[in-house]
């Protein structure tokens, strides 16, 4: 076959060209269009079959265009969504795909780990703030500055792209929408003290899991991923109000622990002076039952031996008492018999002296008993003598 066989570079007279025939008349062809002649002892071919080698060409270039245009690549954390005539054909994942070409089919790259963020009550930061967004009434008919955003990502492409076109509008604005929802209506259940102190970690739960209740019912196809209260506050205009109130609370609670305080140590010592009291009281009555119940005992006793001896009986009883009494009190015996004067000495002072330096030097005092007031001196007669005082035979008491 020479060279110049048009039917060179053909698989039978029905198969395709060779691609390296087809770019060599292509760029032949093109060499003549730009007016260059053919090589030296190189024959022209003809001008039909010049042109048609020429558009096989160049459709062949063309076709392997568009068929390799149905390539893309997926990221490992996106996923491909493919349409087909601007319906919903597949979902594609990471790694090298192909689609048909434009315009049959065409793809949308979605991107699963991206968060994204709506922003509520403020823009860019918390000076900026919108106030028709963020001002909220609360369930004790009070009005606060909530200011919060919200992170979302995507879980469902083909939702999130289908669900999204078919509301007109982005996802931006509905998940911004129904945080607004959301946050509104848990504020709304609570009072204004637990929004604004200790229910803020509750409330930003609480409205996580509305704003997904809510996306869910879209079927939207995002998620969720944190809720963020970035302020809460009362309005400016009540702000300085609202502060006073607050130190208020806060000088309660202090009183209230200190007062617990002092309970806390008041009480305990209450408690066991009172079981002390009550212990004494039982172990009194205890002591005093017992007398009592000793005390009849010897009585009986002592009653039967009267019945059978009734004089011995009253003579033993008041020697005994007289023992009793008498050892008990101080005495001063004097002899009135002869008629020789008396210098009195405070006999029973010195007793008392003795005694209580013969005591224990641990033992606890006595209370002082009360002075006896001065005798007055004893009438004398003539001689110089004292009138004899009237006493009993065991002397008198001073």
């Amino acid at each position: 076959m020479s060279q110049n066989d048009p039917n060179r570079g053909r698989r039978g007279n029905d198969g395709p060209p060779d691609l390296d025939e087809i770019f060599r008349q292509l760029n032949q062809g093109l060499a003549r269009l730009l007016g260059a002649k053919p090589p030296a002892g190189q024959p022209e071919p003809a001008p039909r079959s010049a042109f048609r080698h020429s558009a096989f060409a160049v459709v062949g270039v063309l076709a392997a265009l568009w068929l390799g245009s149905g390539f893309y690549v997926v990221d490992a954390k996106e996923q491909g969504v493919v349409l087909r005539m601007g319906s919903f054909s597949r979902v594609t994942d990471p790694g090298l795909q192909w689609h048909a070409p434009y315009p049959f089919e065409k793809v949308e790259i979605v991107n699963l780990t991206e968060l994204r963020s709506v922003e509520v009550g403020y823009r860019s930061n918390a000076k900026n703030k919108v106030p028709e967004e963020s001002l909220m009434l609360t369930a004790d008919q009070n009005i606060i500055d909530v200011q919060l955003s919200v992170q979302y990502d995507v879980k469902d492409p083909k939702a999130f792209l289908f669900n999204n076109a078919a509301t007109d509008r982005n996802a931006n604005d509905i998940v911004k929408q129904a945080t607004e929802t959301a946050i509104r209506e848990v504020v709304g259940r609570n009072k204004v003290d637990f929004v604004l102190n200790e229910g803020r970690a509750q409330v930003a739960a609480e409205a996580q899991k509305l704003i997904q209740d809510v996306l869910d019912r879209y079927a939207l196809g995002v998620r969720i991923a944190k809720v963020n209260i970035n302020a809460v506050q009362p309005p400016e205009q009540v702000l300085a109000a609202f502060d006073d109130a607050v130190k208020a609370g806060q000088d309660k609670d202090k009183l209230r622990n200190e007062g617990l305080a002092y309970a806390n140590d008041v009480v305990p010592k209450a408690r066991g002076m009172a079981a002390r009291l009550e212990q004494e009281a039982e172990a009194y009555q205890q002591k005093v039952v017992a007398q009592a119940e000793g005390d009849a005992a010897r009585f009986k006793q002592v009653l039967s031996e009267y019945n059978k001896a009734p004089k011995v009986m009253r003579d033993r009883l008041y020697l005994d008492m007289m023992q009793q009494v008498m050892s008990a009190t101080s005495k001063v015996i004097v002899d009135q018999k002869g008629n020789n004067s008396l210098l009195y000495l405070p006999l029973d002072k010195l007793t008392q002296v003795a005694t209580s330096a013969a005591a224990p030097a641990n033992a606890v005092p006595a209370a002082p008993a009360a002075t006896p007031a001065p005798a007055a001196p004893a009438p004398r007669n003539k001689n110089g003598r004292d009138f004899g005082r009237s006493r009993d035979i065991l002397g008198g008491e001073r």
